[in-house]
Parts: C-alpha cells; sequence; structure tokens
C-alpha cells in the first residue's frame, strides 16, 4: 500500500467512525454542550484536513520546475585579443632514415622474365648498380642467373629479397 492510498484509507476510516459513533447516541435532543461539542469536533477535522492539503501544497511546490518560454541570454566573457601564432617556416616531413631507405629497392629495376620454366620476377644487376647505392650490402645467397628467350639475365630473385626483408620503393 503506497503512503498515498493509506491516508486515504485513514481519513475513510476516521469519517465513518466519527459517524456512526453520533448515530449510536440514545437521545434524540440534544443540549447545548452536546452541540458544542461536534461543533468543535467538526472543526478539529476541518483544520487537520486543512494542514494536511497545505502540506501537500508545499510538497508539490517543492517538486516544480521553472520552466521559461525563451532562453536567457548568456553572460558575455571577456577574452583579450590574441593575434594568431604563424609559423614562420613551412613543415615539410623528414626524409626516411638511411637504415629504412637502405631496405627500398628502386620499382624501375624489378623486371618480368619469360623462361622456358615459366615466368621468373627478379631485380636486375645492371640497374641496380646504376640506381641502387648498397648493391653490395644485398644478401648474395638471392643473386640468379637465368636464361631466357633473349639470352642470360644475371639479377637478384624478388623472393628471396623480400623474405629477406627488402621491399619495392613505390612512387
Amino acid at each position: 500500500m503506497t503512503p498515498h492510498s493509506f491516508r486515504k484509507a485513514l481519513a475513510t476510516f476516521g469519517v465513518a467512525a466519527f459517524i456512526l459513533t453520533g448515530l449510536g447516541s440514545a437521545p434524540a435532543q440534544a443540549d447545548s454542550k452536546d452541540l458544542a461539542r461536534a461543533l468543535a469536533a467538526i472543526a478539529g477535522i476541518a483544520i487537520v484536513g486543512k494542514l494536511i492539503h497545505d502540506r501537500k501544497k508545499d510538497k508539490k511546490r517543492d517538486h516544480e520546475v521553472v520552466t521559461r518560454r525563451r532562453p536567457v541570454d548568456p553572460i558575455p566573457i571577456y577574452r583579450p585579443h590574441r593575434p594568431r601564432r604563424v609559423d614562420p617556416t613551412p613543415v615539410h616531413p623528414r626524409p626516411l632514415p638511411r637504415r629504412v631507405d637502405r631496405r627500398q629497392l628502386p620499382q624501375h629495376c624489378f623486371r618480368s622474365f619469360d623462361t622456358p620454366q615459366g615466368r621468373f620476377h627478379m631485380f636486375g644487376r645492371q640497374c641496380l648498380k646504376k640506381n641502387y647505392a648498397f648493391v653490395n650490402r644485398l644478401p648474395q645467397h638471392c643473386v640468379q642467373r637465368i636464361r631466357t628467350y633473349n639470352g642470360k639475365r644475371n639479377g637478384f630473385d624478388a623472393r628471396c629479397l623480400r623474405r629477406e626483408g627488402y621491399s619495392l620503393a613505390r612512387g
């Protein structure tokens, strides 16, 4: 039972008890003392009812939310003028370090050759000598000599170099 319904039930029982006690009185005649008592009881019940009503009204007022039809303008905040910071020199990306750059092989040295055994991908030795500064540091076990329909070719096997950490320079 909620507190609200409990109060209603209590008020109903109180009024019923008051009425039943008034009906049970034996004499039909009422003297002035009985009349005064009845009026005092009615006035007491009215006062208690008014107190309960006022308390409920106060609780409702506590839960009211103030709403406005138009928003209140915010208080202006003073901010001093600061000129924008401008970098005097433009920023350029740094080049790759030599240890990383040395693992990038030139793209135009990558060739595909047709052989009697099938297609073979490799980096040409002469092209690498002209365009790559670290040819002497390439793994020697990746050196290949293949026979093509146009003669023999010397170079480095592309798969072997990729396994060793080398990659194709794009761009």
